[in-house]
C-alpha cells in the first residue's frame, strides 16, 4: 500500500500493530513457561489475555475501515521477540533469566505503547473517536503491564538475580 494519505499511514499504523500483537500471541506462552518467578509467569499469562483482548480491539476498529488487518508484517516486533528467545535461552540460574525476560518484555511493552499512542494521536486527527477510544484503552493496558513488571522487577526479580 503507497502511503500517500494520512490515512493510509494510520491504516499501516494499525496493520503494524496487529501484527505486533499476534507475533507477541505465540511468544508470550513461552515466556510465561520460562518463568521461574510466580508473579512474572502470572504476568505475562494475564498480559497474554490482555493481548487477545487488545488483537479483537483491533479488529474492531478494521471493521470500519475499508482495509483488512492482515498482509503486514511488523518487523520491530519479530526482533523484539527474538531478544525475549535468546533471553529464554540463555545459559543463566534461574533468577538472571527471569532479570532477562522482564527486560525483553519492558522492550516490547515499550514499543506497543509507542505505536498505541502514535495510532491514538492518528485517530484523533482523522476524527475517528471511537477509534482513538480503543486505541487508548490499549494503550493504558501496555502502561500498566510496564509497571507491572517494574514492580516484580525491583521488589523480587533483580535482588534474587543480585544474590544469585
Amino acid at each position: 500500500m503507497k502511503l500517500d494519505s494520512f490515512e493510509k499511514l494510520y491504516v499501516h499504523e494499525l496493520k503494524d500493530l496487529y501484527s505486533a500483537e499476534s507475533q507477541l500471541i505465540e511468544a508470550l506462552p513461552k515466556m510465561a513457561e520460562a518463568a521461574s518467578d510466580a508473579a512474572l509467569g502470572k504476568a505475562f499469562e494475564h498480559h497474554l489475555e490482555q493481548t487477545r483482548g487488545q488483537q479483537k480491539r483491533l479488529e474492531k476498529i478494521f471493521e470500519g475501515l475499508e482495509y483488512e488487518p492482515g498482509g503486514h508484517k511488523c518487523a520491530a516486533m519479530e526482533g523484539l521477540i527474538h531478544e525475549g528467545e535468546d533471553a529464554i535461552g540463555i545459559d543463566a540460574d534461574d533468577q538472571i533469566r527471569d532479570a532477562a525476560l522482564i527486560a525483553a518484555a519492558q522492550r516490547v511493552e515499550h514499543y506497543e505503547m509507542a505505536g498505541y499512542g502514535s495510532a491514538c494521536a492518528f485517530a484523533e486527527k482523522l476524527g475517528r473517536f471511537d477509534d482513538a477510544d480503543l486505541l487508548r484503552e490499549t494503550l493504558d493496558e501496555e502502561g500498566c503491564a510496564d509497571r507491572k513488571l517494574t514492580t516484580i522487577a525491583s521488589r523480587s526479580v533483580n535482588f534474587k538475580a543480585l544474590v544469585s
